[in-house]
C-alpha cells in the first residue's frame, strides 16, 4: 500500500459509487479477479474528465471494457472512446459489457498488440488514459506524445508499484526488477519532457497526470 490502508476505506466509504451497470461490472471483475481501476481512483478519473471534458479518448487497456464504460458516463456527450486490449479472453467480455451499457457506438474496440495499434494510429486525443502492461509504458510513449494533442491530458495508472518504485533495486523481487527499472524510466521522462507538466499522485497504485503544454 502506498496510503494508509484505513484512509482509503475512509475515502472510499464516503463514494456515492457509479451507475447500477458500472457498479455490477466492477462487482463482476473483482470476483473474476481482472484488475480495474481502483475506487478511489474511479472518482480522480471523473473530477479530471469534468475538468477537461475530452471529446476523443484513447485508452491503452481495456481489459473487461470498465472504464471505457466509466468514461461513456462521465465524459461529455458525444466523446468517442478508441481502447486497445491484447488479452483475447478479455475481448468478448468487454465487447459483451460494451452491448449491456448500450455504448457500441461510442466505444471502438482495437484488438491486438497496444505497440503495433498505437503505431498505425494518426488521430490526436485530447485524453490518453494508460492502463496496460506497465513495463511497457516507456515503449508506448513515443506513440503516445504523437497522438496526444497540445492541452490533452495524459493519465497513467499504477505507476508507483505498491510502494516497490521507492525501493533498492536489489530489495525488489528479481521477476519484477525489468519493470520496475522501466517504470522508474517512464517517471524520469514524463519529468524531465520539456512537453509536459507532469504530477505523480499517490492515489490508488499510484498515478501521473500529464498536460501536454507544447
Amino acid at each position: 500500500m502506498i496510503v494508509n490502508e484505513r484512509m482509503i476505506a475512509y475515502i472510499n466509504s464516503l463514494d456515492m459509487g457509479n451507475t447500477p451497470l458500472l457498479d455490477k461490472i466492477e462487482q463482476e471483475a473483482l470476483n473474476a479477479f481482472v484488475p480495474i481501476v481502483r475506487r478511489e481512483m474511479q472518482s480522480f478519473l471523473k473530477v479530471l474528465l469534468a475538468v477537461r471534458r475530452p471529446i476523443r479518448i484513447l485508452e491503452v487497456g481495456t481489459a473487461v471494457g470498465f472504464s471505457a464504460l466509466l468514461f461513456c458516463e462521465y465524459a461529455p456527450e458525444g466523446a468517442q472512446i478508441t481502447t486497445i486490449e491484447k488479452y483475447e479472453k478479455r475481448i468478448p467480455v468487454a465487447r459483451e459489457n460494451f452491448r449491456r451499457g448500450g455504448k457500441e457506438a461510442q466505444i471502438t474496440l482495437l484488438e491486438g498488440d497496444a505497440a503495433e495499434i498505437l503505431s498505425s494510429l494518426t488521430e490526436t486525443y485530447d485524453f490518453i488514459f494508460m492502463d496496460a502492461a506497465k513495463g511497457q509504458y516507456i515503449h508506448f510513449l513515443p506513440d503516445v506524445m504523437r497522438l496526444l494533442e497540445v492541452g490533452g491530458v495524459l493519465v497513467s495508472d499504477n505507476v508507483l508499484q505498491d510502494g516497490d518504485i521507492i525501493e533498492s533495486h536489489y530489495v525488489v523481487e528479481r521477476r519484477n526488477r525489468t519493470i520496475y527499472k522501466r517504470m522508474r524510466e517512464y517517471l524520469y521522462e514524463l519529468k524531465h519532457d520539456e512537453r509536459l507538466i507532469t504530477s505523480i499522485v499517490p492515489i490508488g497504485d499510484g498515478a501521473t497526470v500529464s498536460v501536454r503544454i507544447k
